[in-house]
This record gives C-alpha cells, sequence and structure tokens, in this order.
C-alpha cells in the first residue's frame, strides 16, 4: 500500500493550544527521541538556531553545517532532518504559516510575511546578533507559558507572540539587506517574478513550458526571462525544472509509490521521458536517487 511517511502537521501537546511554540533542541530530544534523527516534511514554518557544538542538517536533501550561529528557515512544505549529531543544542520556533499576518492585513504587515520568504535557508549570525536572537527566544518562550501561568486571553497573548515573531523577521531581513528602500517589493520585475513563483507551485505538475506562464500572467517570454534571471539568477526554464526536480526527489524519498506513478503525478506522459529529465537534470536516475538517499 501506498503510503506517505514522516509529514508532520503542526500538533502542539495538549493543552498547549497557541499557533506559535518555542522550545529548545534539548526539550525537543527528549519529546521526540528518535523521530528527532528522521526526516519530515512540515506542514508548518520552522526556524532553527544553534547556540552550542556543531552538527550537519538537511533541507531538500542539501547538507548544512551548522555551528553557533547558523539560523536555518524552513518553509512548510520542505524537507528536514535534525542530523545524527546529539553534541548540540539551540532553539526551535514553529508556527502555522498564516500566523504570520493578523487577522486585519496592512502592507507593512504583508511585506514582514513576503520577508519570510525572500530570507535564506541558511544565516550565520555574528555573537551580539546570535545573542540578540537568543534573547527574543526566551522571551518568546516565556511568553508562550502566559496563557497556562496567568490566564492571559489567548488572542492576547497570539498578538505578542505575533509582534514578537515579526521583530525576529524585521531582524533577519535586515541583517539580509533587504531594506524596502533597497530593493522595493513593488518594482515590475520583482512582481513579476513573485508572480511567476507563486504560479509555478501551482501549476508545476501541469505546465513543464515557459509559454504556459507567460500566457496565463499575460507577459511575453522575454519580459519573464528577464524578471526571472534578474531575481533567481537563472532561466525560466531552469527554474520550472528545478521545481519539478525537487518535488519528485520529495515523492522518492517520502513516498513508496512508484515511479512510473510519480512520473504521472508530475505531469510526464511516459515514465521513461520522466527518467531522462530527472537524469539529466541530476544526473542519476529516479530509481537511484531513491536508492542512495534510503541508504
Amino acid at each position: 500500500m501506498t503510503m506517505e511517511i514522516q509529514r508532520l502537521g503542526y500538533q502542539p501537546q495538549a493543552p498547549y493550544q497557541l499557533d506559535l511554540e518555542v522550545f529548545s533542541v534539548a526539550d525537543l530530544r527528549l519529546r521526540a527521541k528518535e523521530e528527532l534523527r528522521q526526516t519530515h516534511r512540515y506542514e508548518f514554518h520552522t526556524v532553527v538556531c544553534v547556540t552550542q557544538g556543531t552538527c550537519a542538517q538537511m533541507v531538500d536533501f542539501k547538507s548544512i553545517a551548522c555551528a553557533p550561529g547558523s539560523l536555518l528557515v524552513v518553509r512548510a512544505g520542505q524537507a528536514h532532518n535534525y542530523g545524527q549529531g546529539a553534541d548540540w543544542d539551540g532553539w526551535n520556533l514553529l508556527f502555522r504559516p498564516e500566523f504570520v499576518l493578523p487577522v486585519s492585513t496592512t502592507s507593512h504587515d504583508l511585506k514582514l510575511a513576503l520577508d519570510l520568504e525572500r530570507l535564506p535557508e541558511h544565516m550565520v549570525l555574528s555573537d551580539p546578533e546570535l545573542r540578540k536572537a537568543t534573547d527574543l527566544f526566551q522571551q518568546m518562550r516565556e511568553d508562550t507559558l502566559m496563557d497556562a501561568l496567568v490566564g492571559a486571553p489567548r488572542e492576547d497573548v497570539h498578538r505578542l507572540l505575533r509582534h514578537q515573531l515579526h521583530t525576529l523577521l524585521t531582524r533577519l531581513s535586515i541583517l539580509q539587506g533587504r531594506r524596502q528602500t533597497q530593493e522595493p517589493l513593488v518594482s515590475p520585475a520583482s512582481q513579476r517574478f513573485q508572480r511567476f513563483q507563486q504560479l509555478v507551485d501551482k501549476r508545476f505538475a501541469q505546465w513543464h513550458q515557459v509559454a504556459d506562464y507567460a500566457n496565463q500572467l499575460g507577459y511575453t517570454e522575454k519580459s519573464l526571462a528577464r524578471a526571472v534571471a534578474a531575481a533567481a539568477g537563472t532561466t525560466a526554464k531552469a527554474f520550472i525544472a528545478a521545481r519539478i526536480n525537487l518535488e519528485a526527489k520529495r515523492l522518492l524519498v517520502h513516498l513508496d509509490m512508484p515511479v512510473a506513478t510519480i512520473a504521472e503525478k508530475l505531469g510526464f506522459d511516459e515514465p521513461t521521458n520522466f527518467s531522462k529529465f530527472f537524469k539529466r537534470e541530476v544526473g542519476c536516475t529516479p530509481a537511484e536517487f531513491r536508492r542512495r538517499q534510503r541508504d
């Protein structure tokens, strides 16, 4: 029977009822035990900040060497593994994707939400910035206990945590040099790329050609190519192929699904066409990739 493995939804332990949770890696080891060593695909956003020791974590099949100051931003849908090492500690911050935005959304709030998507998977904080980030994680941890400790209204606690989360995201965004005055989110090229990226995430399994996206978005292929090159440093065709291959890798590793079924799921008429496409982009066949990852 085909079944998905190691997919995690946002399910904090009862009686915890907040939409954001923060705890140390040491606490996570006690809670998750052996599951911590396994790969999971999250349905929530995660920020992992290493404060002590070293480790090698995996994000979407890429190994990332981490030391004190390393901060990982793992988006919902990505595959993540904390690595096999146990001689390190740090902070975990989990929150539902919709928690970034309050009920009443302003353009400023939207910028903060977009900043999360614009942050790199791996950042390295300096010692002063690590101390500031650690203080923020510690304060958020204490405030998540406020509801239970003093009976504060849950929405008030949510409002406080959302404010602190925005503070963290804004600080990280500034560290990456992404101030609004430096790179306006409303620039035509930026808007074109963002719309293209969102459409690729929705249609990559049905549309494999650049022309399909250009026609749907109302752009010429040349203007779309310029926008993708400026924002991502690659071609629109390669961007689509990378998204297809990322999903293929996830399905190959996390599903016990035949390669032929995966090929059909990703929009290929013939399994052989999918295998040729995958080998050209990744360097091995789908079956070889699955075997290597599981070994």
